[in-house]
Parts: structure tokens; C-alpha cells; sequence
């Protein structure tokens, strides 16, 4: 298993608390953003975390999940939950599930973002995090057969980067060839070097930082034909 360095340590576990607690413009839990709009459009849903939910922005309309479906015409589902990691505070929001959430709409097409806040219990939780990964997007893959997945690079937020990032990295990737899904590289380096990007807690995108996301994924969307 391949630890981290003392002093990265302690830097992980100070971020750690506030990604877990976070609350920006966008508010915690399901509720917050789960309500399919109306329309002809496909279902796609999110399954992801901060990032995806799109805390630090000023308002959900400039998250990059939500700037990248308003652009392809799609129906956002995105139930995602600040904190979240596969084995990380899985039971933080109500009904403890959100894989089950997202299957119950049935989507056309299902996000995976997973695996920012897994850094954080790496040391001590390394195989089942692995485990986890598997779990999750064979459960996911299984149950909605006709669903495209695609499943993203786990996102990173700092230029200095641990070990496990790029382990945990190799792990979710394994796992989507696994099933077939599509993948998604480059992610976790998507804000790299670029301060200006983050919001005032410097931990999680401002707008221009999610716009640079949604940018960024845009372009590697179009080339998998989405």
C-alpha cells in the first residue's frame, strides 16, 4: 500500500474536515438538486460529490454538470452530496444510497465523479475503497443495462498532489473497463495551477473553475460521441 507523507498527512486531514462539512451557495443533500426538469430530452444522472454538486458556485446553474446537460439538451438528475467518496460518509444523507437513487429514475446515461474525498481515508481504508469501486459501478452497470456510463477521472483540487490520487485513479479506471464504461482522463488536473479558480475556501471551484470544467468536459464528451 502506498502511504503518504507526514506533512501531506495533516494537510489532507485539515481539508478533509472542511470538504466534509462544506456548504456553499449550493446546499447540502439530494433535495438540493435531484428534481428532473420536464422535457423530451434523456435522463442523466449524477453520481458524485462537492464538485459535482457544484458547491463554491454562485448558483447551481453554473456547476459544470448542469452548464454541460442545459448545452446537449439533457434532463439533469444530479443528487450528488457534499463529502461523499465510495466509502466515505455513504450514510451522511437520507437513505444512506445514492447509487440506488440514481438507478430508481432510470437514466439514459449515468456519471460516475467519484473519488476526491476517498484520499482522505486512503491510509486506513485502502482495500476497501477498492472494493467499494468494483461494488459500485458493477451494481450500477448491472442494474441499468441500457444506461451509457460514463465514469470520470476522479478530481483533484491542489497542485500538490498525494500518492493515492493517482492510485485510487488506477482503480476507478480498472473498474470502468471493467464493465465497459466509457472513461474520462485528465480530471484531477483540470484546475491545476490555476488559484484563480477556486472559490474563497480554496478548496472547491468558483464559477470560472466550473466553467473551465464544464469546458474541459465538453471537449472530451465530444469526442465519445455524446
Amino acid at each position: 500500500m502506498t502511504r503518504l507523507v507526514p506533512g501531506l498527512v495533516a494537510l489532507l486531514a485539515a481539508a478533509a474536515a472542511v470538504l466534509t462539512g462544506c456548504a456553499g451557495a449550493v446546499t447540502d443533500g439530494p433535495a438540493a438538486s435531484s428534481a428532473i426538469p420536464e422535457g423530451d430530452g434523456p435522463v442523466v444522472a449524477f453520481y458524485g460529490d462537492s464538485y459535482t454538486l457544484g458547491t463554491g458556485a454562485s448558483d447551481a446553474s453554473h456547476r459544470w454538470s448542469t452548464i454541460v446537460s442545459e448545452e446537449r439538451g439533457w434532463r439533469e438528475y444530479n443528487p450528488s452530496v457534499n463529502g461523499l467518496g465510495f466509502v466515505n460518509h455513504r450514510t451522511s444523507f437520507e437513505g444512506g444510497d445514492l447509487p440506488g437513487l440514481v438507478i430508481d429514475v432510470d437514466p439514459d446515461i449515468v456519471f460516475v465523479t467519484m473519488g476526491l474525498n476517498d484520499n482522505f481515508s486512503y491510509d486506513a481504508r485502502a482495500d476497501e475503497i477498492r472494493a467499494q469501486i468494483g461494488d459500485d459501478l458493477d451494481r450500477i452497470a448491472s442494474a441499468l443495462p441500457d444506461a451509457r456510463l460514463v465514469v470520470v477521472e476522479p478530481f483533484w483540487y491542489t497542485d500538490d498532489r498525494p500518492a493515492s490520487v493517482d492510485v485510487i485513479t488506477g482503480w476507478v479506471h480498472d473498474a470502468a473497463d471493467e464493465v465497459g464504461a466509457d472513461w474520462v482522463p485528465g480530471a484531477s488536473r483540470w484546475l491545476e495551477g490555476h488559484p484563480e479558480w477556486m472559490a474563497a475556501d480554496g478548496l472547491h471551484p468558483n464559477d470560472e473553475g466550473y466553467a473551465e470544467m464544464a469546458r474541459r468536459m465538453d471537449a472530451e464528451l465530444t469526442t465519445l460521441g455524446l
